[in-house]
């Protein structure tokens, strides 16, 4: 397994790995803040205007869950337990997932490294791109995209989970839930048809997610600790994602701060070269788009016939 550290340094009173964390810090409460102006001058604004916000915030929840809201379960921002507390509710409300209940589903990911499926067909990552997949082989894109929201666990599932090992944690996953529930219920009230306008692109969001999740592992070795993950360096993406598309270099030091990514990239270079870590030209969201991304077999697996 590769070494876990982190080479971030402690910066001062404020944040707790570095000063660089105050611009993910920011960005988490003006999405929030965002969201809130939304949902004020819904009223006041044109179907278009209304539809291209309603796009905006299915992109923002893909891209935080894959940049703020990822490095913040790697590397939690502040030095004061209160300001990453009120954090993790900003992050639940945002995204409309509790945050808690996300960074146990990720860390389940990490353990398993989008691993291929054991002998009884389970795999140890809930959200591998082979666990409904055949013959060793990676289950398709769009299922894989489509399907993922309505495969996850619910959250009492979750909420379950982590009460096994961590009580505690288990609490907070379930404040952050029922906080949630409540704010939503009250925007719900007061203006239903925001809520129920922005569901459909909330799903989207979310599947956002998982297709960048797919190309983050399609083509990459679960069993080869430095390429379990591919990357990608295109610089518009990393800086919009703060440094997302080092993503093999993630998996292998998944405590390596993101302002630390090129670093770690430019040591483990020769390694990397020599275990065959695929590296793609574009975004991981666009990542049909590379060549090579066609070249990957991938295979879906068949439902198997219920015997009456």
């Amino acid at each position: 397994m590769a070494k876990q550290r982190s080479t971030a340094r402690k910066s001062g009173r404020i944040f707790r790995y570095s000063a660089w964390d105050a611009m993910p810090a920011f960005l988490v409460y003006a999405h929030l803040a965002a969201l809130i102006a939304f949902f004020v001058a819904w009223p006041e604004l044109s179907w278009p205007v209304r539809f291209a916000g309603a796009f905006a915030y299915a992109f923002a929840i893909g891209w935080n869950q894959d940049s703020v809201a990822h490095n913040f379960i790697h590397n939690p921002f502040f030095v004061s337990p209160l300001a990453n507390r009120i954090t993790e509710f900003a992050l639940t409300l945002e995204n409309g997932t509790p945050q808690t209940m996300y960074r146990y589903v990720h860390m389940r990911h990490h353990a398993g490294n989008s691993d291929r499926p054991d002998r009884m067909g389970e795999t140890r990552d809930p959200i591998s791109i082979y666990r409904h997949g055949a013959d060793g082989k990676a289950e398709p894109m769009l299922p894989y995209v489509l399907m993922g929201f309505w495969r996850d666990d619910g959250p009492f599932t979750v909420a379950r989970l982590i009460r096994a090992r961590r009580p505690a944690e288990a609490r907070r996953a379930l404040q952050e839930f029922w906080v949630m529930v409540a704010v939503y219920a009250v925007l719900l009230a007061i203006r239903w048809e925001f809520i129920l306008f922005l569901a459909p692109f909330y799903y989207l969001g979310q599947s956002l997610s998982f297709l960048i999740a797919y190309y983050e592992h399609l083509g990459a070795e679960p069993d080869e600790p430095l390429a379990t993950g591919v990357s990608t360096y295109e610089p518009v993406y990393n800086i919009l994602f703060l440094n997302n598309g080092y993503h093999a270099e993630h998996h292998y030091r998944p405590k390596q701060h993101w302002t630390e990514m090129a670093a770690l990239r430019r040591e483990v270079a020769a390694e990397a070269a020599a275990r065959g870590v695929r590296v793609i030209g574009p975004a991981h969201f666009l990542g049909f788009l590379d060549p090579s991304s066609w070249r990957v077999p991938t295979r879906r697996r068949r439902r198997e016939p219920v015997l009456t």
